[in-house]
């Protein structure tokens, strides 16, 4: 089995050798940038399957490399994990809004690193079968190969929004609440704050555009995806 890669963006070299040894030496392969536009350049070159992203990066911050990621076809559904010292909620909701899957706050214990990691592979293993379609007026989902479609025009959703989209969209009618929606789409071995969610659907129904109304807000409780349309 090929080992998964992971592109570690993080300008202290310390803490670069502290995640590539750990990494390496549990079955990973590893490749290290110092900044931003090298990080961005790399991940474009190698096509990493993971990004673990320092937030405050010389140059091109980690805010801004994640945006990039986002915007790149081929790069779009890649799992991101910020590492940060700053852990204000508005530092972390900035990095989920701009597409970051995951935040571990600095300092950080290699084991924590690594099962984050490993939380993030068995969600992308509960990604559906390949053929498993799922089609709600407009919208697409074809869970097997992680790709959702609005009108015919592919929509590009990081892992946890693709995650959130379809354990709504497979409920058409059930109201979610918050913890609900954290455990199907994120898990409980993520970092989260009280806003997680609503970060992450304000995001989801912007890139829906005209099929943002699919998804609707039960006050008191979570989210709901229409049962008729």
């Amino acid at each position: 089995m090929a080992r998964k890669t992971v592109l570690v963006v993080e300008d202290d070299p310390n803490i670069a050798e502290l995640v590539k040894h750990t990494l390496d030496k549990n079955g990973y392969e590893t490749t290290v940038a110092e900044d931003g536009e090298q990080g961005l350049a790399l991940a474009r070159r190698v096509r990493p399957d993971f990004v673990i992203l320092d937030l405050m990066l010389p140059g091109m911050d980690g805010i801004e490399v994640c945006q990039s990621i986002r915007r790149d076809a081929g790069l779009a559904s890649t799992p991101v994990i910020m590492l940060t010292a700053r852990t204000d909620d508005a530092d972390v909701v900035l990095g989920l809004t701009v597409g970051a899957d995951d935040y571990i706050p600095k300092p950080f214990s290699p084991s924590v690193l690594l099962a984050r990691l490993r939380a993030l592979t068995r969600r992308l293993r509960m990604g559906g079968e390949p053929g498993d379609v799922v089609k709600r007026g407009e919208l697409r989902i074809d869970k097997g190969a992680h790709r959702a479609f609005v009108s015919g025009k592919e929509v590009y959703l990081t892992r946890t929004e693709f995650r959130l989209l379809t354990a709504l969209a497979d409920r058409p009618g059930r109201a979610l609440d918050r913890p609900e929606l954290l455990d199907l789409a994120i898990g409980e071995d993520v970092f989260v704050i009280d806003r997680t969610i609503d970060v992450h659907i304000a995001s989801l129904r912007k890139k829906l555009g005209g099929c943002s109304n699919l998804i609707e807000t039960v006050r008191g409780i979570g989210y709901r995806f229409q049962d008729t349309w």
